[in-house]
């Protein structure tokens, strides 16, 4: 019989790294310490997620490859960061999260100083796919603030550490376009890997390891059965586009993922230690909040493919506002920084109507932001309103799923459970990628020699996403109500886990 079982629905069993099952909440003033180190590291993860766009036009020139396989440096980091999620978040649960995340920020060290030494395509790759096993600091950051901070702090720190998604990216894209344009490309690999030793260090002196333990070993089948899978489905989702997709290689590897992850889901059901628990990521309010994730991923990556082109296409495409990279990239930055002005405002939405209300409103949001954007494309400053509107959303409904995943699953299983989630994100980013540049791809404009987007493949791109943000919200009314205990802040399950008492 499997744990969740025996202890009810939304509790689960843990063990302990010390006799006492849980430690205390952190003093205040530590506690505030850590969210901030974490939500720093948060910062730092997505700002290498943004590192190499502007170096991608000159990636060819500078590798000395062509341009379908340049665009590995992009791809590989995706795959490499959408495998590491879960599996990264299931190790936190059983070895200790905060031990992870220093093996993650050392990858991203050393993923950092591979670029920075490197000319050709394949270390470049290889650096990026140890930059990308990053990303799952993130999760493992929310996770460690369940464990570590009294109830009355967790709402407003989860929300600041989703919203460190944005703001990473939001901080990153101007500064290394700026990097790039003043200095060499290498240069900002050496940025990368200075500031990933900080964080290390920060991680290493300032958070504490949670004692909280899953039970049992590390599914080593199940971790390789996802890690195939995955990389079927989202290989053939990002590629597809450049090897067609009625090729007979794209078309095997989705038929090769719905194989294998059939096989793998199988397997999962009778192991006593799954990689991935699909009895309690079946629960309705696991499996929406999920499905929701896919969908508001989709919807928030939208924005980057749509904007930037928008803002730096030339005025003789008849909409394009001809800004460079570095002016593109201030214009989307403020959308980062609204994110974390709204993470206050975001748990306040969480504590008094519940982490449901506010991952509805923000698909709203969303969908409202990307309808205003039909109508604001004529200048810079437009650009920049509808960017911020559709950040909001983002930052409203990427603070709430974790609180809905939280109040679902047992303490000892919030890494894993998170990790989880920010793959299904990772699915929906990669598929907006996928779907919005065929549309790109399809409906342009000749300008002299150059083949642009067309001003109606652009509409045609924000009516999609802002349909997709709809759907978000038509999802997310079929999550249960309201969860027990997220008024007040706290999250079921934590005064067990800190008092060590057990669900009956």
């Amino acid at each position: 019989m499997r744990a969740c079982d025996r202890y009810g629905a939304s509790e689960g069993p843990y063990v302990s790294a010390s006799p006492t099952a849980a430690g205390p909440a952190a003093p205040a003033g530590k506690s505030g310490l850590v969210v901030a180190v974490l939500a720093l590291c948060g910062i730092v993860v997505s700002l290498m997620q943004t590192l190499v766009v502007p170096l991608i036009p000159d990636l060819p020139r500078l590798l000395d490859t062509s341009a379908s396989d340049a665009s590995w440096v992009i791809t590989s980091t995706l795959l490499a960061a959408a495998v590491c999620n879960p599996v990264s978040g299931r190790l936190g649960d059983l070895y200790g999260k905060r031990r992870v995340m220093l093996v993650s920020l050392g990858l991203m060290a050393v993923g950092s100083v591979v670029c920075a030494l490197s000319d050709g395509l394949v270390p470049v790759v290889a650096g990026r796919v140890l930059q990308g096993c990053a990303i799952g600091v993130i999760p493992l950051g929310i996770s460690i603030m369940r464990d570590e901070l009294p109830p009355e702090r967790l709402g407003s720190a989860m929300a600041l550490m989703s919203a460190t998604l944005g703001v990473g990216g939001a901080i990153g894209l101007p500064l290394a376009a700026f990097i790039a344009e003043h200095a060499s490309w290498h240069a900002l690999f050496w940025m990368s890997a200075a500031i990933s030793v900080l964080d290390l260090l920060l991680v290493a002196f300032v958070v504490p390891e949670s004692p909280l333990r899953a039970p049992g070993r590390f599914d080593v089948p199940g971790a390789i059965g996802l890690t195939a899978g995955l990389l079927c489905l989202l290989l053939a989702i990002s590629k597809g586009g450049d090897w067609g997709w009625g090729s007979g290689l794209t078309l095997g590897l989705f038929a090769a993922a719905v194989v294998i992850l059939l096989a793998w889901g199988f397997m999962e059901l009778r192991v006593r230690d799954p990689l991935v628990d699909l009895r309690t990521t079946a629960r309705r309010q696991v499996l929406l909040t999920n499905l929701a994730s896919i969908v508001v991923g989709f919807a928030m990556f939208g924005m980057s493919l749509v904007l930037p082109t928008l803002l730096q296409s030339p005025r003789a495409s008849g909409y394009g506002l001809e800004l460079s990279l570095f002016q593109a990239g201030l214009c989307l930055a403020p959308g980062g920084l609204v994110m974390m002005l709204l993470s206050p405002l975001s748990a306040r939405v969480s504590r008094l109507w519940g982490p449901k209300i506010a991952l509805m409103l923000g698909a709203l949001v969303i969908a409202a932001g990307y309808a205003a954007t039909l109508g604001l494309m004529s200048s810079a400053w437009e650009v920049v309103l509808a960017s911020s509107i559709i950040a909001a959303g983002v930052g409203l409904a990427y603070s709430a799923m974790p609180a809905l995943i939280m109040t679902a699953v047992p303490p000892s299983e919030t890494a894993a459970a998170n990790g989880l989630n920010a793959l299904m994100r990772s699915i929906g980013t990669s598929t907006a990628s996928a779907v919005i540049s065929v549309v790109l791809a399809h409906m342009t404009v000749s300008l002299g020699v150059f083949t642009l987007p067309s001003l109606r493949g652009l509409q045609v791109a924000i009516i999609i996403a802002a349909c997709v943000a709809a759907l978000g919200v038509l999802i997310v009314n079929f999550i249960p109500g309201r969860a027990v205990g997220t008024a007040g802040g706290a999250l079921p399950g934590d005064v067990a886990a800190r008092t060590g008492t057990r669900g009956a």
